[in-house]
């Protein structure tokens, strides 16, 4: 029986008036003051839970809040958390 040709398929390119240039932005290092409300915010969320449990009764404004101190802790720890997506 006949061996069969084997047959060599060039790469494909596109046509260069296909193509679209695309602009890539040089992406540097995140600015110190970033890193420093990043954790910041991290930090003061969990130092709002901590106050809450520990001094929670005592303090007016945390009294009047109620529930909503863990609202607040936890939206302040996962806002810094969310900021860390966008660290470089």
């Amino acid at each position: 029986m006949p061996k069969s040709k084997v047959r060599k398929k060039d790469v494909y390119t596109a046509p260069p008036d296909r193509r679209t240039p695309v602009k890539v932005r040089g992406a540097g290092p995140s600015h110190p003051i970033y890193i420093v409300v990043m954790l910041g915010m991290m930090l003061l969320g969990l130092a709002w839970l901590v106050v809450n449990y520990l001094a929670g009764q005592e303090i007016p404004v945390m009294q009047d809040l109620g529930p909503w101190n863990f609202a607040i802790g936890f939206a302040l720890m996962i806002t810094g958390l969310l900021m860390t997506m966008r660290w470089r």
